[in-house]
Parts: structure tokens; sequence; C-alpha cells
């Protein structure tokens, strides 16, 4: 008997399903795309209405001519690729290479990799979605257009291996202009002012400035501060107003790509890629023993909020039965979207445990750490937006003294509700307030008034960037976590900690971009386009007609700047003189960065290792200078320039002085709620804050 074929992307993937469909079908992995645009050329015939030029891949044959022996041989084909724009451009691909007609149901699609739904979606095939594929085809058109008709500009006028891509531009330009936004701020003062009081019976605890005599809720001056602290003078305060009440604290919905992404990195320090990487493992099936390899989590890219009714069912019950009855969500709220919003396209759910009885602690075992993290926080997220809101019992008291305004607010958790199995949620919201009456009297015992300065707008996370681009609707899910990974590896970006900090030569780019390229740059424009994608997918637009469109205006600019872009000299000088001839060495860009090169090239041929030093003495060996390196994931540390003579190192920034106690050297260390210097000795306890 004929067995039936089904043709997935990933080698994993394909080892998953088979084990469900079990004898009568053969499972087969393209691995990725099998069909693409050549890399070597455009590969998009302009004048033929931009019919794209599609070729096997390199290194594909081998691939395709097995999958087309295998389906000669078969009852049926199905494409079973990713269910998204991706997926369905590949099936339509496979289908065309295969001889199989439009209109053939060939096409199955699954959320999730489990028997249940391997088993329903062969029972449904259906015809390819022409208005997928298409939206898939414009926006690998249009990338195609946009990266390979200006990367050759910027390899004449700055230097070879560059690029410019339509969305990884706008993420560049986003990490820039927030820079000037930095560098531009001007600081405003303010100052707030604390009481730190108690009660007649000695309970002590602290009130904030509300309102002074005058009316002004803010105040911006020490000269203010001072009249309202003449004003309070030594008097007592009084409660005027005691107001309890009752706070619900909602949990959050589950899981879309983009607040997987955020909380991920928040929480666990993960980068885009790295989520996304593990996310796919869980998605497309791990060995958990007896039962053999199961797919964890639901389909990973979408921005859709929704669950199915049978998900939100099962969840339901494990809740009644496993954590308690009192703790589900009566109000069933959370299964639906929050808003709504143009660009959620619903095709999917949000990300979820394939199966809400796989408790976290019970799989721990078949998972590495970070899988674990990861499916740990996925699951909690869902069982948890599933479940009743937290309780918390309010106390706000106002307090008068010379008709001036204080505040004191306080709350305890009474009920824990989503909490409870929510560990990632911040719960520092318990305040202790002791009881207190109207009319009672309140001493003062200590006044703290303070200086503030207003902060400018912090730089960009992966997780920051990543809300961001959704926000302004750059890109799509599946797009997030490349387009940071290309801006970080083509070198236009770098990370400082966790921050993202554009380069010099993202600088220059984004500058040539800007004078050149303005509109393809446009945020606003970025987006129109994507919603255009949107269109094409949902109403079946003419996809053609949108290339034209954006095609005429880009060739106006193209023509322009191949005319008018002048040649950058991306050279820089630096301190250090050649050993052989003993001219200036200058700082070049090469395909792993900067080097340095003698100026006399090629007369003199001579390079070394660029060493970015930051002008202290390495602490180890005295005569190797501390210069900033680069681990293999990317994240900044210090050591010592006679590395590997010297193996000095330092994840802080070391500073040209030595501790007053121990005589070691000091570091800087800095993070986002404070700056300080502290001594590299772990077991001294010599520190000092920075103050801002």
């Amino acid at each position: 008997m004929a067995k039936s074929l089904v043709i997935v992307e990933s080698p994993a993937k394909a080892k998953t399903i088979e084990k469900f469909l079990g004898k009568n079908y053969v499972v087969k992995a393209s691995v990725g795309h099998i069909i693409d645009l050549p890399k070597s050329k455009l590969g998009v015939d302009i004048d033929n209405n931009f019919e794209p030029q599609y070729i096997t891949i390199r290194g594909k044959g081998p691939v395709l001519k097995e999958i087309k022996t295998l389906a000669k041989k078969s009852k049926n084909v199905y494409l079973a690729t990713d269910p998204d724009r991706e997926g369905e451009a590949i099936s339509w691909h496979l289908a065309r290479a295969l001889g199989i007609e439009e209109d053939t149901s060939c096409r199955i699609e699954f959320n999730e990799i489990t028997k249940t739904a391997i088993t329903n979606a062969i029972k449904k095939p259906r015809a390819i979605n022409r208005d997928l594929v298409d939206a898939q085809q414009a926006r690998r058109v249009l990338d195609r257009l946009v990266g390979y008709q200006i990367s050759p500009l910027l390899w004449k006028n700055v230097r070879k291996g560059l690029s410019a891509g339509r969305v990884q531009s706008v993420a560049t330009k986003l990490i820039i202009d927030r820079e000037e936004e930095i560098k531009n701020f001007k600081p405003e003062e303010y100052w707030s002012l604390n009481l730190n009081v108690e009660n007649s019976k000695k309970e002590k605890f602290q009130v904030k400035f509300q309102i002074d005599n005058l009316g002004n809720k803010e105040i911006h001056s020490e000269k203010e501060v001072n009249r309202i602290l003449n004003t309070v003078g030594d008097n007592k305060l009084t409660v005027t107003s005691v107001r309890k009440g009752e706070k619900k604290r909602n949990p959050n919905l589950p899981f879309t790509t983009s607040t997987l992404q955020q909380e991920a990195a928040n929480k666990l320090g993960f980068s885009t890629r790295k989520t996304m990487s593990l996310a796919q493992q869980l998605y497309e099936g791990i060995d958990i023993g007896k039962e053999g390899t199961v797919g964890l989590i639901t389909y990973i890219r979408t921005d859709s909020t929704r669950i199915s009714n049978e998900a939100t069912e099962l969840v339901k019950k494990y809740i009644n039965e496993v954590i308690g009855d009192k703790y589900g969500n009566k109000e069933a709220k959370n299964q639906k979207e929050a808003k709504s919003k143009k660009s959620v396209q619903d095709a999917h759910e949000a990300i979820r445990p394939t199966y809400v009885y796989k408790h976290p602690d019970i799989i721990k075992s078949s998972l590495t750490k970070d899988q674990h993290l990861l499916y740990k926080l996925i699951w909690e997220r869902y069982v948890s937006s599933n479940m009743a809101p937290a309780l918390y019992d309010t106390l706000s008291v106002d307090l008068n003294i010379n008709e001036v305004i204080f505040k004191a607010t306080g709350s305890r958790l009474k009920f824990d509700g989503f909490l409870k199995v929510y560990s990632y949620a911040n719960t520092s919201e318990n305040v202790d307030l002791p009881i207190l009456n109207e009319g009672e009297k309140i001493s003062i015992l200590e006044k703290l008034p303070k200086q503030h300065y207003t902060q400018p707008p912090a730089r960009y996370t992966e997780a920051s960037l990543v809300r961001t681009m959704e926000e302004l609707g750059i890109g799509r899910p599946s797009t997030y976590s490349p387009t940071i990974s290309t801006i970080l590896s083509r070198g236009y970006v770098e990370k400082e900690g966790k921050n993202l900090v554009a380069t010099e030569l993202g600088y220059i780019i984004n500058e040539i971009l800007e004078e050149y390229f303005s509109k393809v740059i446009d945020v606003n424009f970025t987006a129109d386009l994507e919603q255009s994608l949107d269109h094409i997918e949902e109403n079946g637009h003419d996809w053609k007609k949108l290339i034209s469109e954006f095609y005429n205006e880009f060739h106006i600019m193209l023509v322009y700047a191949e005319e008018h872009m002048e040649q950058i000299d991306f050279v820089e000088e630096s301190d250090e003189e050649c050993k052989n001839c003993g001219a200036i060495m200058l700082i070049k860009h090469g395909r792993y960065g900067k080097f340095l090169a003698c100026s006399n090239y090629p007369e003199c041929e001579e390079t070394k290792p660029f060493l970015h030093k930051i002008g202290v003495s390495c602490p180890k060996c005295e005569d190797g200078e501390v210069i900033e390196r680069r681990s293999k994931k990317g994240r900044l540390f210090y050591g010592c320039s006679n590395f590997p003579k010297c193996r000095f190192v330092s994840w802080s920034r070391p500073i040209d002085k030595k501790c007053p106690q121990c005589n070691n050297i000091l570091v800087h260390k800095k993070n986002k709620k404070s700056e300080k210097i502290m001594c590299s000795d772990k077991d001294c306890k010599y520190e000092y804050r920075i103050e801002n």
C-alpha cells in the first residue's frame, strides 16, 4: 500500500510528527526554503512587471530530488510547513516543483505539534492560500529591491560588505534618533519632600508632599522647598481623611511573540535571538522520556492573545483541580484581545503550553536549563492569565499642616490570585501603614527634601526596541529577532551591557540613507507598507501594483543617489606607528571588525589587531594595558592587551585608582538602579555610590 508523504521544514519537527502519524506516512523535512531568489543577482525582472526569478537554492538540489522521488511513489502529498506567510510561500514553491495543481487540497496547518492537532489537520487539507503567498512575495521583492540596489552604492562609496535593508535601516534609525534625544536632552530641576513621622503609639511611617498652601503640586527649586519647609515648621500634622478601599490587580494576557521576547529579555536576560531559538525547539519537539518527542508549546510567531475554546476549558479544569477553584477567573475576560489593534492578524493563538498538565517541574529533567526557564515563563504566564485577579486592601490618608497637604498610602495583599502561579510578577506592592483616625495628631521626626533632575529617555534594549517596533507597526512577529541580529552583525549597532548603541558606521550609513532615501527609512512610510502587505493577505490586493507604486518613487531616489552620492573616506588615524616603516597606522574596517593597517599601503602591508584602550594599566602584569573585548556572545568585558600571556579580565570597567583599603584596582559598575565605584576584590567590601 502506497504511503502518504508529509513535507515539513525542520528535521526535528519531522521526527515528532512521524511518531504521531504512524507507518502509513513518510515525513520529510525540506530544511527551510528549497526555492528562492538567487543570491548572486537582483532576481526581480523589473521590466516584466517585477516578476520574481526563482531558482533552486544552491545545495538543495539533492533534497528536492529526494522529495520528488518520494512524491511520485506516494498516495497523497501534504505540505505541512509553518502556519504563516513564510510557510505558505514554502508550500507554494514545493507544490509548483512537485507539479501539484494550485486548487488541490494539499496544504495542512496546525498551531501545535501534538497528536490531536496533527491527526485533525490531516483530515482537513485545503488549497494553498495565494493571498498569503502573494503577501510574502511582495515583502520578499520589496526587501530585495531595496537591499540589492542600495547596498552596491554603499560598497562603492563607503566600503565593501555593507548592506541596507528596508526594516533594519529603520531600526537603526530609531536607535540613532533616541541617541540624539539623549544628547539634546536638557534636564529640569525638581524636588521631592518626604517626612518621616510617628503617631502617638510610636508607630513610624513616611508621608509624601502632595500640595502646598498656594495650591502648587510640584516643587521646582530649593527656594520653593525651603518656603514649604518654613510653612510646615515643627508643628504636628493632622489626619484629615482616611479612605479604605480594595484594589484589583489583573493578570497579564498570554504571550505574543513580541511580549515573550520582551519578558524573556527583562526577566531571564535572553537576547531576542536566543529566545526565538529556544522557543522553536520547544515548539518542534523535545524528548521527554516515555512519551518520546513532544511539541511543548504552540506556534511561536503570533501577534494575537486569543486562546482556543478547547485550551481555555482545559486550563480552567487544571486551575480548579490543582490550584483551587477559588483561583479560577470567573470573568474569563483574559482570553480576548486587551484592545483592538489594526496589525493583529489573529491567525494563531497566543503562545501557550500544548498541554497544561505538563508542569515545568515535571519535565525539568528532560530540558536544558535555558529551555526549562523559557518553558516555565510561558507556562506560568498562560496559566496565570486564566486565574482570578490579586486583591489588595488599600489605605489612603491625607494629612494637613498649615494648609500643606501630605499623603500616605498603604496596601496589603489579601488574596494572591494569579500571583500564586506567576512567580515573575513584581510583588513589591505591600506597604504597611498603622491604623490612623481622622483628627489624629502625627509628629514629625525628620524632613527629607531631595533634589532631582529629569532624566533623558533610556537607550533602547532589545526588549524595548521590539516593543517600539510593534507599537509603530514596523515589521511583524517573524521579523523582530532577525532585524536586531542583522544590525548587530553588520556593526551598525553594538551592545553596551543591555543597551543598543549605534556605532560610527551606523551613523554614517544612517546619514547617507537620510540624505538620499529618506522616505524608505521613514517610520510612518514603513508602517504603511506593512499595512499594505496585510491588505494583500486579507483582501487579495494586487501585490505587483504595490511594488510598482513603491518602485516608481524609489527609482527616482536611486537615480539621484547614483549621480550625487560622494565617496566617504571611512578611515581613522590611530596614535600608533608602523613597526616596519614608522608611518601612522590607520584604523580600518574589515569583515571581522576594526583593524590597524599601515598608511603606506601598498608599499607597506603591515597590519595588526585594533585594541580599544581605556587608559588604565593592567593591574596584574603592569606592562600591559586594559582594553575592551567582546565575548563570543557579544558581551563587553575588559582584559589585558598581553593576553594570553596575562589573563586579567573584568566584567566591570576598571578605573585608574586603587582601593584605599586593600590596594586592588577599583571598577566602575552601573545598572538601572545605581552607579557606583567598588573594589575589584570580591572579598573587599569597599564601595561608594555615584549620585546623579
